[in-house]
Protein backbone atom coordinates (compact mmCIF):
# COMPACT_ATOMS: atom_id res chain seq x y z
CA UNK A 1 0.00 0.00 0.00
CA UNK A 2 1.59 3.30 -0.72
CA UNK A 3 1.79 6.11 1.90
CA UNK A 4 -0.26 8.85 1.20
CA UNK A 5 0.29 10.82 4.32
CA UNK A 6 1.77 13.63 2.54
CA UNK A 7 -0.94 13.77 -0.38
CA UNK A 8 -2.59 17.08 -1.53
CA UNK A 9 -6.16 15.80 -1.85
CA UNK A 10 -8.89 18.14 -3.65
CA UNK A 11 -12.56 18.27 -4.22
CA UNK A 12 -14.33 18.26 -8.02
CA UNK A 13 -15.36 21.59 -8.97
CA UNK A 14 -18.29 20.35 -9.77
CA UNK A 15 -18.46 18.71 -6.21
CA UNK A 16 -21.20 20.18 -3.75
CA UNK A 17 -18.35 20.70 -1.31
CA UNK A 18 -20.99 19.13 1.39
CA UNK A 19 -20.22 15.54 2.68
CA UNK A 20 -20.97 13.22 0.30
CA UNK A 21 -17.69 14.02 -1.94
CA UNK A 22 -15.00 12.15 -2.90
CA UNK A 23 -11.72 13.23 -2.98
CA UNK A 24 -8.92 12.60 -5.41
CA UNK A 25 -5.29 13.48 -5.66
CA UNK A 26 -2.25 13.54 -8.09
CA UNK A 27 0.33 11.25 -8.31
CA UNK A 28 2.96 10.51 -11.06
CA UNK A 29 1.76 6.63 -11.63
CA UNK A 30 -1.30 6.52 -9.64
CA UNK A 31 -4.69 8.34 -9.07
CA UNK A 32 -5.61 8.06 -5.55
CA UNK A 33 -9.33 8.57 -4.33
CA UNK A 34 -11.16 8.77 -0.94
CA UNK A 35 -13.79 9.43 1.25
CA UNK A 36 -13.93 13.04 2.30
CA UNK A 37 -15.90 11.98 5.25
CA UNK A 38 -13.27 9.77 6.15
CA UNK A 39 -9.71 11.27 5.45
CA UNK A 40 -8.24 8.90 7.80
CA UNK A 41 -9.93 5.66 6.20
CA UNK A 42 -8.42 4.06 3.10
CA UNK A 43 -8.11 5.22 -0.34
CA UNK A 44 -8.12 3.65 -3.74
CA UNK A 45 -5.68 3.83 -6.69
CA UNK A 46 -6.47 3.71 -9.92
CA UNK A 47 -4.38 3.68 -13.09
CA UNK A 48 -4.16 6.79 -14.95
CA UNK A 49 -5.79 4.92 -18.22
CA UNK A 50 -8.33 3.79 -15.84
CA UNK A 51 -9.72 6.95 -14.41
CA UNK A 52 -9.23 8.81 -17.79
CA UNK A 53 -11.85 5.99 -18.83
CA UNK A 54 -13.73 6.75 -15.74
CA UNK A 55 -14.08 10.25 -16.38
CA UNK A 56 -14.81 10.44 -20.11
CA UNK A 57 -17.41 7.58 -19.22
CA UNK A 58 -19.21 9.49 -17.00
CA UNK A 59 -18.87 13.03 -19.68
CA UNK A 60 -20.24 10.94 -22.52
CA UNK A 61 -23.35 9.60 -20.09
CA UNK A 62 -22.12 6.14 -19.77
CA UNK A 63 -22.25 5.82 -16.69
CA UNK A 64 -25.25 7.35 -14.27
CA UNK A 65 -24.22 10.06 -11.86
CA UNK A 66 -26.37 10.96 -9.20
Amino acid sequence: MADLTATEWYKSSYSNHQSNCVEIARAIHAIPVRDSKDPEGPALTFSQSSWATFINGIKAGELPVS
